[in-house]
């Protein structure tokens, strides 16, 4: 009996050995079980819950409308930079240092806008500063631009912690000021910079790559229609400064429609 005992327990520490060597480390109960047995038992009756209305508004939703309701009501750019800055709807503001609303003229007819800030805009309060912000300035310069005569703001107005893409959520709780600040600007042309602005100005799915190069028009809540364009990110083309010669070409297009545009506001 001693000598079967000892087996026994050799054979079990075997088992076991042979268990941990497979990734099976750790107990998940203080006793066996036998799965196989455990699985023929009926599963217990799921806790009945009342059904939630159908009409019910989510957080999220409440906070779209909470940022609509804001943003309609700031009646110019000023009113509308503290709209934003009050309000608290956004998680992003939470880790953010500084919100950033925009910077250059807002009596320019270009109007230029971009994902979200980066770590530089984020130090210093203002959208396209860093890296990319100074190859979009010389991207500008290449076309007569500059910061006194186009308009420059982003998507979000707070930093994405890491850089990452902004969601869904966060894009939509933005999207009201965004769509408020065009009807206040009333640009002639806007440039969506980026996919992930070229997207959701546009309401469209494909990527940056099929978007930029074509015209679309923008119509914010109480404005009429407002000539739109995509381009390139200035960030992606410090990664693929390949496909400088495709945003050069869209430059000197944005360069011609706003020299049409120019043309038939002078002969009105």
């Amino acid at each position: 009996m001693a000598g079967q005992a000892s087996g026994d327990h050799a054979g079990a520490l075997s088992a076991l050995a042979w268990q941990v060597a497979a990734g099976a480390d750790e107990a998940l109960d203080d006793t066996p079980r036998n799965r196989l047995i455990a699985a023929k038992e009926p599963a217990p009756e799921p806790e009945a819950r009342p059904a939630a209305p159908v009409n019910a508004l989510t957080p999220t939703n409440a906070l779209i409308d909470h940022a609509r309701a804001a943003a309609e009501a700031a009646d110019s750019v000023a009113a509308l930079a503290a709209a934003v800055a009050a309000f608290d709807g956004c998680a992003l503001k939470k880790t953010a240092k500084n919100t950033v609303f925009a910077d250059g003229n807002p009596q320019a007819d270009l109007m230029l806008i971009g994902e979200a800030p980066g770590a530089e805009e984020d130090r210093r309060g203002l959208p396209f500063v860093g890296k990319a912000g100074q190859l979009l300035d010389r991207m500008l310069a290449a076309i007569g631009r500059d910061r006194d005569s186009a308009y420059i703001t982003n998507m979000l107005f707070w930093r994405p912690p890491g850089n990452r893409s902004p969601s869904p959520e966060e894009i939509a709780l933005c999207r009201p000021f965004v769509d408020r600040h065009m009807a206040l600007v009333r640009p002639r042309l806007v440039v969506c910079v980026g996919g992930i602005s070229a997207k959701a100005l546009l309401d469209r799915t494909e990527g940056i790559t099929r978007l930029r190069g074509k015209w679309y028009e923008i119509a914010p809540p109480g404005c009429e229609a407002i000539a739109a364009t995509a381009m390139f990110h200035p960030a992606y083309l410090l990664r693929q400064p390949a496909q400088k010669r495709l945003a050069w070409r869209d430059l000197l297009a944005i360069r011609d429609k706003l020299g049409e545009s120019t043309a038939k506001h002078e002969k009105k």
